[in-house]
């Protein structure tokens, strides 16, 4: 009787396991089946979303009608799996005013970044249009980090760590990114952390500009409309879920 109770109580607890997983997998099949989709409110309220998670249409290399085959779609993300033969992945189409999110996860020291405003005038995105730097902040040799403004803009100084604020997740983990470029002011989240703000086009961007490597290029951050560039040329970075809002012109 002992064994038949033993028996019987062993089989109704794999029973519940089997039952709990079969729950924990039903409820994260949804979020997986939501990748790269935008919710009807999302739709309503006038996102865009700029990459499908099956293919690279409305994506080109920098000057360019071609994909260089360093950028390949794995797993529903848009991944630099080969960083020697990517380059910059620009969209087909140009934004003035609008605000970005997208996850991305960096591979171990690569180093990538977010290009606005780029146009054709130069022979490389960073020399036109500004750059959010996407980096691994731990391993990563450039010295500006994840979510910096490229030689503009970084952080506060964090008084927990006596260093410029840092939300990034480490490398292989997915990070948020938000990016809001907007006449009024532009803002950079990290996982929900905001770093910074500041206006294009004022006397204090004009000052750093100035003061900066950038300050010697005649085109860079010259016109408030370009492509929207991922840089493809410093690690392994993957992307997925990145999407678009235009913003109101200047009043």
């Amino acid at each position: 009787m002992k064994a038949l109770l033993t028996t019987t109580l062993a089989a109704a607890a794999l029973s519940a396991t089997l039952i709990l997983r079969a729950e924990d997998k039903a409820a994260a099949a949804p979020a997986t089946a939501e990748r790269n989709t935008l919710t009807d409110a999302e739709t309503q309220a006038g996102w865009t979303l700029l990459f499908n998670g099956k293919d690279l249409a409305g994506w080109t290399n920098f000057k360019s009608d071609k994909i260089r085959p360093g950028w390949k779609v794995i797993d529903g993300t848009l991944a630099c799996a080969d960083p020697h033969d990517a380059g910059d992945l620009c969209t087909t189409a140009q934004y003035d005013w609008f605000e970005l999110q997208l996850e991305f996860q960096m591979g171990e020291g690569a180093n990538s970044g977010v290009i606005f405003h780029a146009t054709d005038a130069e022979g490389a995105v960073w020399a036109t249009g500004p750059e959010l730097q996407l980096e691994d902040n731990a391993k990563a040799k450039d010295p500006e980090r994840c979510g910096w403004l490229y030689g503009l803009y970084k952080p506060e100084i964090d008084p927990k760590t006596g260093k410029p604020l840092d939300a990034t997740r480490p490398a292989g983990q997915w990070n948020h990114l938000r990016l809001v470029i907007s006449p009024e002011k532009c803002t950079h989240e990290i996982n929900g952390v905001k770093y910074f703000e500041y206006v294009l086009g004022s006397d204090d961007f004009k000052k750093r500009v100035a003061a900066s490597k950038f300050g010697v290029m005649k085109n860079f951050a010259k016109v408030p409309k370009g492509y929207l560039c991922l840089q493809g040329d410093h690690g392994k970075v993957s992307f997925r879920n990145i999407k678009l809002k235009p913003l109101p012109a200047a009043k």
